[in-house]
């Protein structure tokens, strides 16, 4: 059963089905970030009777990682701890309900035994086995409406929804350069380009990420922790898998093999083989921090979907760039991505930027190889 909502977090006595799904997109929201499994919220509405005003709200829910009960299950068992019949009511739910057994059973199953006559959801389920929800329930006379507020939802679970529809993970690559475009003086020295905002807010993305990866090279010339820290300085409640590249060993007393994440280290130069294994362990969301050869490779494969450029106030003059050629020679050959954001960082700017939408053949996508998708 799901226990009272915590104080201040007061559930909305009436609302109608889109701020229903809004009020599903802010609880989907309270989720991890990380983890094999979508971050999705569901808000339980009475039986419609007439019109299309707001309906009383019978309960809500939403999933807290991969193991735990499925939005629509907690919102179910908050209806019944709240003493509410949800026979005829409208399941409204961020992402389309599984219709598969994993580590829970389907959710599909749990809407029909609660007699829910209609389920609104904002965006479909890419999954081959945890799709196929809406036509199941559907097929059991149940109403299905898709596509509520679905770029919303898609924004609130994209690499996800990009690991599962491609079969690798959403790759983000961070770059901290001067104004110069160098990650690195002359001496080779690097710590620190950027300043404390900057770092504080790269640490906040280590703790919302699967993975993060760096070169056996930036192991021996920088010695990372790649932990995930607050701002106290102590660890983050959740630290990535700490991914290294390269055939070089990593050295004993390296302090990578300090608390944090577990240590993955990948005897390989090939960018697909580092992808294919990585998804093959349900890495949805990989960082990747160092060097420029990784970033040199990801960047001719095609595969970096986002990139968060710190820019410092600071000119090298010289040292190591950021990237290396990659077979671009001319500005038509060039990777381009779409701004997303600029920020200030204290003294520095963050640029996020990521990649545009390419536009494909209805259901081109589904025959891509994917990655092993949703067991919870």
């Amino acid at each position: 059963m799901a226990s009272a909502p915590p104080a201040g977090t007061a559930t909305p006595a009436r609302l109608d089905v889109p701020a229903a799904m809004d009020r599903a997109l802010q609880l989907a929201a309270r989720g991890p970030a990380h983890g094999p499994n979508p971050r999705v919220g569901c808000v339980l509405l009475g039986p419609p009777g007439h019109g299309t005003g707001p309906r009383p709200v019978l309960g809500e829910g939403w999933h807290r990682g991969a193991g735990t009960p499925h939005a629509e299950t907690e919102a179910l068992a908050d209806a019944a701890w709240r003493g509410h019949d949800t026979r005829g009511a409208t399941a409204v739910v961020t992402l389309e309900p599984c219709a598969h057994t994993g580590r829970t059973p389907p959710c599909t199953e749990a809407l029909l035994a609660a007699g829910i006559a209609e389920v609104v959801h904002a965006l479909h389920d890419p999954g081959h086995r945890s799709g196929g929800g809406a036509a199941l329930l559907r097929a059991r006379g149940v109403r299905v409406v898709a596509g509520v507020r679905a770029d919303a939802a898609a924004r609130l679970v994209r690499p996800w929804h990009h690991a599962v529809l491609h079969g690798r993970p959403w790759v983000t690559l961070k770059l901290a350069t001067g104004l110069d475009g160098r990650v690195a003086a002359q001496d080779g020295s690097s710590r620190w380009i950027t300043g404390p905002q900057a770092r504080a807010h790269a640490h906040a993305v280590r703790a919302a990420v699967d993975a993060v990866a760096v070169t056996t090279g930036t192991v021996l010339a920088d010695d990372p922790a790649l932990t995930a820290r607050t701002r106290t300085g102590s660890l983050a409640e959740h630290q990535p898998l700490r991914v290294v590249v390269g055939e070089r060993d990593v050295p004993a007393a390296a302090r990578l093999h300090g608390p944090g994440g577990e240590v993955l280290h990948l005897r390989t130069h090939d960018v697909a083989t580092v992808l294919h294994v990585l998804a093959a362990r349900q890495v949805r969301h990989l960082l990747v921090e160092g060097g420029p050869a990784l970033a040199t490779a990801l960047l001719a494969a095609d595969v970096v979907d986002e990139v968060h450029a710190y820019l410092a106030p600071v000119a090298l003059g010289g040292g190591q760039a950021a990237v290396g050629p990659y077979g671009a020679t001319t500005l038509a050959d060039a990777r381009r991505w779409s701004t997303a954001e600029v920020r200030r960082l204290g003294q520095d700017a963050l640029l996020v930027a990521r990649r545009r939408p390419v536009t494909t053949a209805p259901g081109a996508d589904r025959t891509r190889p994917r990655a092993q998708e949703e067991e919870i």
